[in-house]
């Protein structure tokens, strides 16, 4: 048996403290389950966003004064881009975990060796993938479109990062909450959308007033959003430094939340 054990290293760990292979090829198979199906993940959201820019460019956008001292249209299209960008992260991570659990197949991830800082991590930031190419695709298309000022492509991409990491978090909990499509279609349609809508994606919250402002600014979406317009436009609703340090806490305190659920296996089944 002892040279059984010389000769096969048997218990000896192959990696180290990070299983960084394991880890890299659950982020590849996150990020190519979604490239797939580019049409419905990428370009879907693009399309939606399009259309929103179209409505509301021909319903108000002539009569529509200035915002923020820019054109309503240029203040609009950055709001749609961020917008879709934390709709799709939700939907990555809820959707990835739910499919999981309904065909089985989470076994898999749960049966190799990654521990659920990894796992969870990992799919983090393969939704974070998929919100940036989302945002980078729709810039492209949006600029042809609007004249699309850009003051400071760092703020774009640390609020896209944001928002990408912190709503695949929830939809990692949402994931592992919901024991069918219905319970996600749910939580999307009760929090996910009103807190888009409510967030100052088609207007300034300056228009609001006092009391609905201060509810509007304990909403992360609107920090995430107002930041993610800050980049392109040089201004913004409110404090982009505040922002940083609250949506740096939100995505601590839910991936933290995200990570100790599925360790506990919470709702998981197979």
């Amino acid at each position: 048996m002892v040279e059984i054990e010389n000769k096969y290293k048997i218990y000896e760990k192959k990696f180290g403290y990070v299983n960084w292979i394991g880890f890299w090829t659950l982020y590849k198979k996150e990020v190519l389950r979604f490239l797939i199906v580019v049409i419905q993940t990428i370009i879907s959201p693009l399309v939606t966003s399009l259309l929103f820019l179209l409505v509301l460019s021909l319903a108000i956008g002539n009569e529509r004064g200035e915002v923020l001292g820019f054109p309503f249209i240029t203040f609009l299209a950055p709001g749609l881009i961020a917008m879709q960008v934390i709709q799709q992260a939700f939907s990555h991570s809820s959707s990835s975990i739910m499919i999981g659990k309904i065909q089985g197949n989470i076994v898999d991830i749960l049966y190799a060796p990654l521990t659920a800082g990894e796992i969870t991590l990992a799919t983090n930031l393969a939704a974070c993938t998929r919100s940036i190419m989302i945002a980078l695709v729709s810039i492209i298309v949006f600029s042809f479109i609007v004249e699309l000022e850009f003051y400071n492509f760092l703020y774009i991409f640390i609020f896209v990062f944001f928002g990408g990491f912190i709503l695949s978090s929830i939809g990692i909990i949402i994931g592992l909450w919901a024991e069918k499509f219905d319970h996600m279609a749910s939580a999307t349609n009760f929090i996910i959308v009103p807190l888009s809508f409510l967030s100052g994606t088609f207007y300034s919250i300056d228009r609001l007033p006092d009391v609905l402002q201060n509810i509007s600014k304990m909403n992360p979406f609107f920090y995430i959003i107002d930041g993610f317009r800050y980049g392109f436009l040089g201004v913004s609703d409110g404090s982009v430094v505040f922002g940083i340090f609250y949506l740096s806490i939100l995505s601590c305190l839910s991936w933290f939340a995200a990570y100790i659920l599925f360790k506990k296996g919470y709702k998981i089944k197979f």
